[in-house]
């Protein structure tokens, strides 16, 4: 008999398997390509690392993101240190943008799309052994002091959160990969 647990790794696996095929193909142009002006993207900086633009401030409304920046946002995401400690499995992932308050710097960033993707692919690999390694009982289980002000909430509240933030974002880069599809001829953009 199939469990919560089953269904959520299930619906996991799915959203995966719909947005990968949506990012097949990906080109730099796509990856980089801003819908309208002064959007949150993925920049060199000096030293010529790739590195996202920070979310807008708290009380800012949030700026229009590139593909490269949606992309990276959902590397960052599935790979989170959190998302294993706060599963309450051993420490398999590798630390994502804003672990520490969003004081620390974020990590070097694909400059390029197929790079974005075998990055991706990666990191779902990372999230979908953390998921996989759940069970049914440990969901019921609050996360615990390791998630501090959030610590009483349930697992399953944190996974179903991940889940969201998955779904939610590869929508949203599927929509920026059709408009950009969709483009008129000569467009500057």
């Amino acid at each position: 008999m199939k469990t919560a647990r089953d269904d959520l790794v299930e619906l996991s696996d799915y959203v995966w398997r719909r947005f990968r095929r949506r990012m097949d193909g990906l080109t730099d142009d796509e990856y980089f390509w801003e819908p309208a002006p002064h959007c949150a993207t993925v920049r060199p900086g000096p030293d010529g690392t790739f590195r996202a633009d920070p979310p807008s401030p708290p009380g800012q409304p949030p700026a229009l993101t590139t593909l490269a920046w949606r992309l990276c946002h959902l590397i960052d995401l599935l790979q989170a240190d959190r998302n294993a400690s706060w599963l309450g499995q051993p420490g398999t992932s590798r630390r994502g943008i804003g672990e520490n308050g969003g004081d620390d710097e974020p990590p070097a960033a694909p400059g390029r799309g197929a790079d974005a993707l075998i990055a991706l692919d990666t990191a779902y690999i990372t999230w979908n052994t953390v998921l996989v390694g759940t069970t049914e009982k440990s969901l019921s289980a609050p996360i615990g002091a390791v998630a501090g002000r959030m610590g009483r909430g349930s697992r399953r509240t944190f996974l179903l959160h991940v889940l969201d933030e998955l779904i939610h974002h590869a929508a949203e880069a599927a929509l920026l990969r059709d408009l950009y599809a969709a483009r008129p001829v000569g467009w500057i953009g």
